[in-house]
C-alpha cells in the first residue's frame, strides 16, 4: 500500500507499509544510479580570490541534466569570463540552476575553465548522487477530550497540529515527536506504527520520481546477479 503526500519534481513524500529491510536497500540503491556530473577541471587562469581547487570543488557541484553517455565518453563544458558574478549558466544550457553561483571577479580578473563530465554513480563519490532518500516510522498520533486545550502544541509544532477552538492534528507524517516530547500535556498520545513515510529529494538532475523507480530497478538487477551466482 503507497499513499502519495506530496509529489513534485524536487521532492515525492509517500505512506508505505513495505518492510523496513526492503526500504532500506532502496534507500541504499540511490548509489546505483548513473548520473552526469563534472569529474575533471582544467582551469587554465584563475585571477580570482579563490584558489584552483576550491573553484574545482564548486564546478564539481554543479547539478547537470542527465543525460546518458557512452562508457569512456565525456561532455566538455567551458568558461571564460571577465569580471562580475560568475554564474552556472556560463556552461551553457546542460546546467540544471543556470544562477548558481561559482565566484565573483573583480573588473580586471578572469576565469577561463575546461570542464569534463562523465557519468557514475554515488558509490563512486557523492557528486554523482542524483539526490537524497530517507524515511521514517509513521507516528499515529491520539488527542483525548482533555488534550484538545493545549494550543501550544500549535504554536510548536504547526506542521503537525492546528487550533480551530480545539487541538487538531493537521500532517501525522510531518510528525517526528516523541512520546517524551508530549508527555506534560494531557490527553495527548504519540505511538509510532509499522508504516513509513518515504522522503525522497532530487538535486535536479533526475525526478525525484525517477529516483525511486530507478533505485528499485537497481535492486531488481542486483538480486538477479545474486541469484544467478549462486545458481
Amino acid at each position: 500500500m503507497i499513499k502519495t503526500i506530496q509529489k513534485t519534481p524536487e521532492k515525492v513524500v509517500f505512506i508505505s507499509d513495505m518492510d523496513i529491510s526492503l526500504a532500506n536497500s532502496i534507500r541504499r540503491s540511490i548509489n546505483e544510479i548513473e548520473v552526469l556530473a563534472i569529474d575533471e577541471v582544467e582551469i587554465y587562469k584563475n585571477d580570482s580570490a579563490l584558489y584552483d581547487h576550491i573553484i574545482a570543488h564548486r564546478f564539481g557541484l554543479i547539478p547537470l541534466k542527465n543525460q546518458k553517455l557512452k562508457e569512456g565518453k565525456e561532455l566538455q563544458l567551458k568558461l571564460q569570463v571577465q569580471g562580475g558574478e560568475v554564474l552556472a549558466k556560463e556552461l551553457g544550457s546542460d546546467v540544471v540552476y543556470p544562477e548558481m553561483p561559482i565566484v565573483t571577479l573583480e573588473k580586471d580578473q578572469e576565469l577561463e575553465v575546461v570542464a569534463k563530465a562523465r557519468m557514475g554513480k554515488g558509490k563512486e563519490h557523492a557528486k554523482f548522487s542524483p539526490g537524497i532518500m530517507y524515511y521514517r516510522h509513521l507516528n499515529k498520533i491520539e488527542i483525548a477530550k482533555e488534550g484538545e486545550k493545549h494550543s501550544e502544541l500549535a504554536e510548536l509544532y504547526p506542521e503537525v497540529f492546528e487550533f480551530e477552538g480545539k487541538l487538531k492534528v493537521k500532517n501525522e507524517w510531518a510528525s517526528v515527536l516523541e512520546e517524551d516530547d508530549v508527555k506534560e500535556f494531557k490527553g495527548v498520545a504519540i505511538k509510532p506504527t509499522e508504516q513509513l513515510v518515504f522522503f525522497i529529494e532530487s538535486w535536479g538532475q533526475i525526478d525525484a520520481e525517477d529516483i525511486f523507480n530507478e533505485a528499485v530497478d537497481a535492486v531488481s538487477s542486483n538480486l538477479t546477479e545474486l541469484s544467478k551466482e549462486l545458481k
